[in-house]
């Protein structure tokens, strides 16, 4: 029986890290945001080495408030291969500043992670099942998504429906919906044909590729932390003792 041709994982990564992190400064002092430690390790470097362990060579950041510590950390970095994407003179915003790295991440579809995201994984990696589950045939953006309850850091009702072949469905309501994007997602380049320029957020694009039917999730497996503020550190960092 011939061997059925899996698509090739992504060998490129994007992490945003251009944001100002205002809710953390109480906590973090005069460092940026992705530069918190969370049980003796930034969250950039989680961040990081789960895209090294997925496969990942390159991966590009986008820096803009404090960029020049953020810069001196990454260049201590050996794996992956760490480019910047310099937003200095502007804050492009989450959708703009991918718009604007996409001659340095390639033609094929790449990860996408936060800086300020972090979960502790199932059996099988999520980056590892995101790769497997991609379809770059029907999809334009295969996102995480938590559990809207029993995440930690996390307090709203959440952003997306799930159909049962997973499609999603923004949330529009005041009700809850089961999911929330876990900042983690595998998107095609083709996501941002007929992007705006400058700066827009990413949902833009996700709402685009919803209305087509090209905007699908994948439940992650294990826990999730949004580490957004002082409080969610102390929290993450107790789950993460409790699993040592």
């Amino acid at each position: 029986m011939a061997a059925i041709n899996q698509p090739a994982r992504p060998k490129s990564a994007i992490v945003l890290a251009a944001g100002l992190g205002t809710r953390m400064r109480r906590h973090n002092g005069n460092i940026p945001k992705p530069l918190v430690a969370v049980g003796g390790k930034s969250l950039i470097d989680y961040a990081l080495d789960r895209l090294a362990d997925a496969g990942v060579e390159r991966a590009v950041v986008n820096v803009h408030y404090l960029a020049e510590i953020l810069e001196r950390h990454l260049a201590a970095r050996a794996k992956p291969q760490i480019v910047i994407s310099d937003e200095r003179g502007m804050l492009l915003g989450t959708g703009g500043g991918i718009a604007n790295a996409l001659p340095k991440l390639g033609n094929a579809p790449f990860f996408l992670v936060n800086s300020d995201t972090l979960w502790l994984d199932g059996v099988v990696p999520n980056f590892t099942r995101l790769a497997d589950a991609f379809d770059g045939a029907g999809m334009d953006a295969l996102l995480l998504l938590a559990p809207t309850r029993g995440s930690i850091g996390y307090e709203g009702g959440g952003d997306y429906g799930m159909l049962p072949d997973g499609r999603l469905q923004r949330r529009t309501g005041p009700e809850p919906v089961p999911f929330v994007y876990a900042g983690a997602s595998i998107l095609s380049p083709a996501l941002f044909q007929g992007a705006p320029s400058g700066e827009f957020p990413l949902t833009l694009l996700f709402d685009r590729a919803g209305e087509r039917g090209r905007l699908f999730g994948l439940p992650l497996e294990g826990v999730w932390m949004h580490v957004g503020t002082p409080e969610a550190v102390a929290e993450a960092e107790a789950a993460l003792a409790a699993t040592l």
